[in-house]
């Protein structure tokens, strides 16, 4: 049973946006905006003291900031499972799907999609649809391994209202994902100064109800307090820190700061399907998330086995961007390209028409 979305401004129903031109994407934030979101990208939980110190702020300004952008739906912070049980035989499976539509079941099926918390992020897009379809949608989803993702394809997803057709990739490795993605209004010097170590050091942290309603808790507002979190699992302040700093320090949970991509001035997001020899997989993996304006680069299950999705400010500059990834790639070929027309759930965050964030799903990995 899917659970009741977290309700963060008067509706969570999204509606179909009608244009990606750059006048639909007109930048909503500033440039103290866009700082901001930056410090939060490169150190999610940094203490305001120390990031007003980095953007010249006092705490107080930079909290209060922060809460209207949040309130606005405009910028969020959101936590997140990365793997599976430490040890278990059951690891986390990443894959896409290219949903084909029947006339006139678009909007519904969208919204059951929306509603499954194993499906992280949905999108409407131009890609190619079978005959007697109305359009497609590419979901990203997230489940404990494949034969869990094999249940789901053969029962939920391919339930969804008016489903003709489901084309899966599954994710071999990632290059780049979304929350490495960076507005970049930062300098080389104000990033260094917020930026955490790396992950992996740490041994994951055990399984349990106490990891998981820690996980919880965090999930839609990644930024609450620790005494918010300790007072909603019922144990210590001080067990929350040493648990949650464990988790971070392990890449176990990772937290992203996310941010309208209309309101970040960006309203293009461009996917492309590339075919690249075998032996080159890896090193073009690394090399076209390099890229600027890349969000996602992953290789992939398939004859197209590198996927790139990027955040663009015009339609011009997406053109642009298939003409670098061509240089940077000469033995690459494009072989699909589509634009996202809406998107109505990003990480389990549900968007408006205008990109901003109206809910909240947790990503719930197992049925």
């Amino acid at each position: 049973m899917a659970p009741t979305p977290v309700r963060m401004q008067e509706s969570v129903v999204p509606r179909p946006q009608e244009s990606v031109s750059p006048a639909a994407g007109t930048r909503e934030l500033d440039e103290a905006d866009m700082a901001l979101v930056d410090a939060l990208q490169t150190s999610p939980r940094a203490s305001w003291s120390r990031i007003g110190a980095v953007l010249g702020i006092d705490a107080t300004t930079a909290a209060r900031r922060w809460d209207r952008l949040h309130s606005a739906g405009l910028a969020w912070s959101t936590a997140y499972e990365t793997w599976g049980p430490p040890g278990g035989a059951e690891e986390l499976c990443v894959a896409f799907a290219d949903v084909s539509v029947a006339p006139g079941g678009l909007a519904a099926a969208a919204r059951a999609a929306c509603a499954d918390p194993r499906v992280a992020s949905v999108e409407r897009t131009t890609g190619s649809t079978a005959p007697g379809t109305d359009g497609t949608l590419f979901l990203t989803l997230f489940c404990y391994g494949t034969a869990a993702l094999t249940r789901f394809a053969d029962g939920p997803l391919a339930e969804l209202p008016g489903v003709r057709d489901i084309r899966f990739a599954v994710r071999l490795r990632s290059y780049r994902e979304g929350a490495d993605w960076k507005v970049h209004a930062l300098d080389r010097g104000q990033r260094s100064r917020l930026a955490a170590a790396e992950p992996g050091s740490t041994p994951p942290a055990h399984h349990d109800e106490a990891g998981r309603a820690l996980l919880r808790a965090l999930a839609a507002d990644a930024r609450r307090p620790y005494s918010e979190l300790a007072r909603d699992t019922g144990i210590s302040e001080a067990t929350v820190r040493r648990r949650l700093t464990r988790m971070l320090d392990s890449g176990q949970v990772r937290i992203r700061c996310d941010v309208s991509h209309l309101a970040a001035g960006r309203p293009v997001i461009s996917t492309y399907r590339l075919t690249v020899p075998p032996a080159e997989l890896d090193s073009a993996g690394h090399l076209a998330a390099q890229l600027s304006g890349v969000r996602l680069c992953t290789a992939v299950t398939g004859e197209t086995n590198l996927l790139v999705s990027t955040w663009a400010r015009s339609l011009g500059e997406a053109a642009d961007f298939e003409t670098r990834l061509g240089k940077r790639l000469p033995n690459a070929r494009v072989r699909c390209r589509d634009i996202t027309l809406l998107t109505p759930k990003r990480m389990g965050r549900l968007l408006d028409d205008r990109g901003r964030a109206q809910g909240h799903i947790p990503l719930g990995l197992r049925p």
